[in-house]
């Protein structure tokens, strides 16, 4: 559903912002007000949950993960800080390396990027049969490296070769000429490739998280995996701003960062040893 999201919010903020730079900032403003009310009005929770083990608090939880002396658990929870700082990067600074790298406009480049989303959405029930298939490190490892070779050729192909159009796409293609049909480009191809990527690592993390504890512990661990996730995206804009400003406003060092993180990231699930589906029965 946040793959979802994050298409329509593409597409929709690409169009609003042509219109003004201030309508994508207003929708995305109403939007988190209409979500909040749908969950007041709507969304009833159990008054009781009945628990047969105590649930250990979130500190209690991240404790036993660092004491564990196999590391499994630890290592898993790093390597998803660092692939999300390193996907952060394109997330975030995408529609500026559209403009100031590929010479495209801001909402051009927002629809660009909207094939990344559009195809993490139809790999995702794939991705998952893989990761049940032959396992989720594996998966995950495959993944890392699509994004990783994916950035690192977004890095160093020109510009004109990555703005060549490769047939007729409607919505998430982009016009190539002023009032010219909507084209997939090469970048689009690139980012199709990374959206693949993408939901191979991403759908099988969280599963790979909470199977490494028991049924008691699910909450806490869904927490862990929500508290690294999202610190990478507090340090994630941080860091990735910074590289761009020590590169004189090169946009297009993002695309050597990013994948750099991500490597790290693979370095780090290369030591998992846990977290596979538990068999049934």
């Amino acid at each position: 559903m946040g793959g979802i999201g994050s298409i329509i919010a593409l597409q929709t903020g690409g169009m609003l912002y042509k219109m003004s730079p201030n309508f994508p900032f207003w929708m995305g403003s109403v939007l988190v007000v209409l979500a909040a009310l749908v969950v007041y009005l709507f969304i009833e929770e159990p008054k009781e949950y009945e628990q047969a083990e105590q649930q250990p608090g979130l500190l209690a939880s991240l404790r036993e993960v660092f004491a564990d002396k196999e590391k499994s658990g630890l290592r898993l929870l790093l390597a998803i800080f660092f692939w999300f700082v390193g996907y952060s990067a394109v997330e975030t600074f995408f529609t500026s390396y559209a403009k100031y790298r590929l010479g495209l406009d801001v909402g051009d480049g927002a629809t660009l990027l909207s094939v990344l989303p559009l195809f993490f959405v139809l790999s995702a029930i794939p991705a998952g049969y893989l990761g049940s298939r032959i396992g989720r490190r594996v998966t995950i490892t495959i993944g890392l490296i699509m994004l990783i070779f994916m950035l690192i050729l977004i890095f160093i192909t020109p510009v004109d070769a990555l703005l060549t159009g490769i047939a007729p796409l409607p919505l998430v293609g982009i016009p190539l000429v002023e009032g010219g049909a909507r084209m997939l480009t090469l970048a689009g191809v690139l980012l199709i490739f990374g959206g693949i990527g993408w939901a191979f690592v991403n759908i099988n993390s969280l599963p790979m998280v909470v199977d490494l504890t028991g049924a008691a512990r699910i909450g806490t661990f869904t927490g862990l995996y929500y508290l690294f996730s999202t610190l990478s995206a507090i340090a994630g804009p941080n860091l990735n701003g910074l590289a761009v400003q020590l590169a004189n406003n090169n946009y297009n060092i993002i695309m050597i960062i990013s994948p750099v993180f991500m490597a790290i990231a693979l370095w780090l699930m290369l030591g998992v040893r846990r977290g596979e589906a538990q068999a049934e029965g």
